[in-house]
């Protein structure tokens, strides 16, 4: 099986957070009076050039703990999410800053002892897109996953997304994203055969299952329709269907990761987790040599990333 390497996709996803940090919670109009072409600094969170944020924090704790594991442990999960939220583990600069509110919460719920499953919110208010931005690691681990053991992929998926976000939108949200993911890794299909590919299996998986809130998703089903979309029909906020629309919307209006993140953050508002979701995919697809030399040079702490993503790949592979 042809396996892309994880460092494409975890590189990928810090620059596009660390694109977007500088322009977070500005608006799109805004963005567009001079358009971001380059990584900038400072901005929205006063943050030196090539600082990522949670985006990028999470999904390395999730990674290192796939590494110290061997497995998904939950537990473990939760201990080294609260060794961020707490400590600063796992951050560009040993600060924590931009935490997400129900990512907080669950967290918070796990350090008064509640069962690591049952922490995320199940809310229909609790839809952002915490889980979905830290969701990658997943995908390649499932790659790894024995023939008999792959049937249990969605339930990996979804677990690991109810430890901070355990309504079905959210579930749904991960599950296509990863999907997408896995076809990028593990064959040579081109990228809009991938993103079909992935959303085809997801929704025949929640269609097969009654899932009732697939229906958010229902705009991805006419992938053709979906990418003539204008850009003032795509939705940047943190809502987590909004944010998969805008990564997915970006990917197949682009030809090249440095395209696709630089459209992706100049969409505005939530504009790092719509950046490190585009980019993981850009990145796994595209690969680390396509992407800008300084703009990985800029970026914090990547050799501890590389470190990491070879510690993985040393184990699994």
């Amino acid at each position: 099986m042809l396996m892309k390497n994880l460092y494409d996709g975890i590189i990928g996803l810090a620059i596009g957070d660390a694109l977007g940090v500088p322009l977070e919670f500005k608006t799109r109009s805004e963005i567009a009076k001079n358009p971001v072409i380059s990584m900038q600094e400072y901005g929205s969170h006063n943050q030196p050039i090539g600082t990522w944020s949670d985006d990028t924090s999470l999904t390395l704790a999730l990674l290192d703990s796939i590494i110290q594991c061997k497995t998904i442990n939950h537990e473990d999960i939760m201990d080294k999410f609260s060794a961020w939220l707490l400590y600063g583990d796992y951050t560009a600069s040993g600060e924590v800053f931009d935490v997400g509110n129900s990512t907080s919460r669950a967290i918070m719920n796990y350090g008064r002892g509640m069962s690591p499953l049952n922490c995320g919110g199940i809310s229909e208010y609790e839809n952002g897109n915490g889980s979905l931005m830290r969701i990658l690691p997943v995908a390649y681990y499932l790659c790894y996953l024995r023939e008999d053991e792959k049937k249990y992929q969605m339930e990996v998926v979804h677990n690991v997304s109810a430890l901070t976000h355990r309504h079905p939108i959210s579930l749904i949200g991960c599950g296509i994203y990863v999907k997408i993911a896995i076809k990028m890794i593990s064959t040579s299909l081109t990228l809009n055969e991938c993103i079909a590919a992935g959303i085809q299996e997801a929704f025949a998986y929640y269609e097969s299952m009654g899932a009732e809130y697939i229906s958010e998703y229902s705009r991805l089903k006419n992938l053709y329709a979906f990418m003539k979309l204008s850009n003032d029909e795509i939705r940047s906020s943190g809502f987590v269907v909004d944010t998969l629309e805008a990564a997915v919307w970006c990917l197949m209006n682009t030809n090249s990761y440095k395209s696709c993140v630089l459209k992706a953050v100049n969409l505005g508002y939530d504009t790092d987790t719509v950046g490190a979701i585009a980019g993981g995919l850009a990145g796994i697809y595209y690969g680390v040599d396509t992407i800008p030399a300084e703009w990985i040079q800029v970026i914090a702490r990547r050799k501890y990333i590389k470190q990491l993503c070879d510690q993985f790949e040393s184990y699994f592979q």
